[in-house]
């Protein structure tokens, strides 16, 4: 099982991603984001949290125009998996990999701290370890996170069952309390919340832990 995690200029959640990975069984490669392609037999490829760029202009804005991000959008476009963590869930919807964008949140103040977030599906690789309904303690740390589409957008992806988290008390303005949602296919997820954070005791909680599982499982099952 292999994986691959991009990393910028001012990421500071790669590490964190790759050690979740590794933790479920995944063999990890660092990828900067001056390389042109991913490492052969990539079976996901985690975008992380973080300030890429010093988060300057649009966050994700700059990072999006990197060579690597060609070669995301193609894995992403041949059917591959993929995840956007804060910063990456930014990146991806700047690349037009997801739909909509990331705001500054509805407070004008930068947020830290862990949330309840409901599972609203469980029809994705991503979230297959839960149940629909399941709420679960995931930290988040941003001060862009709040998601934003234009109202049919938004209708597509609820009536296509592409909302993968919703919070439980909105601290950020999101549309429809959206903290994360799947791309057509359902093979990519973007989402503010950082399940990385949440993938060993020692960060005070394991509610993220069942995401990376359920991920190595669907590797070993393909």
């Amino acid at each position: 099982m292999k994986a691959a995690v991009v990393v910028f200029p001012g990421s500071n959640c790669d590490r964190d991603l790759a050690v979740a990975f590794e933790q479920a069984g995944f063999d990890v490669s660092m990828v900067w984001h001056k390389d042109s392609a991913l490492p052969e037999g990539v079976d996901i490829v985690g975008v992380p949290g973080g300030f890429s760029y010093g988060d300057y202009l649009r966050c994700g804005a700059i990072a999006a125009q990197s060579p690597i991000c060609k070669a995301v959008i193609e894995h992403a476009d041949r059917g591959g998996y993929a995840i956007g963590v804060c910063n990456g869930f930014q990146i991806l919807t700047e690349t037009g990999v997801l739909p909509g964008a990331l705001l500054r949140n509805a407070g004008l103040k930068y947020i830290c701290r862990t949330v309840d977030l409901k599972v609203t599906t469980s029809d994705s690789v991503f979230t297959q370890g839960y149940n629909a309904g399941d709420v679960i303690g995931v930290p988040i740390a941003h001060h862009d996170g709040n998601y934003f589409a234009d109202a049919d957008t938004v209708k597509a992806l609820q009536d296509q069952d592409r909302v993968a988290f919703t919070y439980e008390d909105n601290p950020n303005g999101s549309m429809a309390d959206i903290a994360g949602i799947l791309s057509e296919n359902r093979r990519v997820l973007g989402m503010m919340p950082h399940p990385e954070r949440a993938a060993d005791e020692g960060h005070g909680g394991t509610d993220g832990t069942a995401m990376f599982r359920a991920l190595a499982g669907m590797v070993t099952a393909a």
